[in-house]
């Protein structure tokens, strides 16, 4: 049996410039939990894409503490974005929580991204 191959995270699979990061704000989407506010902007096919804005003002003024919090979100957003409905724009925004695992962040991934598509599909009907 051939060994499982782990999931990647390609730039394909990244926001990349403030003009992506503007059309994902501009769409007013948006759904939160106590950990992670979410934005979303359905675009129609291709892989579910990730934005970061982690803020000093929010997260402190050391890139260690922001890096570990950037790190943590990408490596949830890795290893769960196979169950993300294809074709979304997310840019997440963490908020300041206590030792947040990487387990809270990928529960809170699943359930935001989850309501995120529910919601976008009640405002089409």
């Amino acid at each position: 049996m051939p060994a499982r191959q782990p999931p990647t995270f390609p730039k394909t699979c990244r926001l990349s410039d403030a003009a992506e990061f503007k059309a994902v704000y501009d769409r007013r989407l948006k759904v939160s939990d106590r950990l992670l506010l979410i934005f979303g902007l359905p675009r129609g096919d291709g892989p579910a894409r990730i934005g970061l804005s982690v803020s000093k003002k929010q997260h402190g003024k050391q890139a260690v503490r922001r890096n570990r919090v950037k790190r943590l979100l990408r490596e949830a957003f890795r290893l769960t974005r196979h169950e993300f409905p294809p074709g979304w724009d997310y840019v997440v925004i963490p908020r300041p929580a206590a030792e947040t695992t990487l387990e809270d962040y990928q529960r809170s991934l699943r359930r935001l991204t989850r309501k995120l598509a529910e919601r976008h599909a009640a405002e089409d009907r």
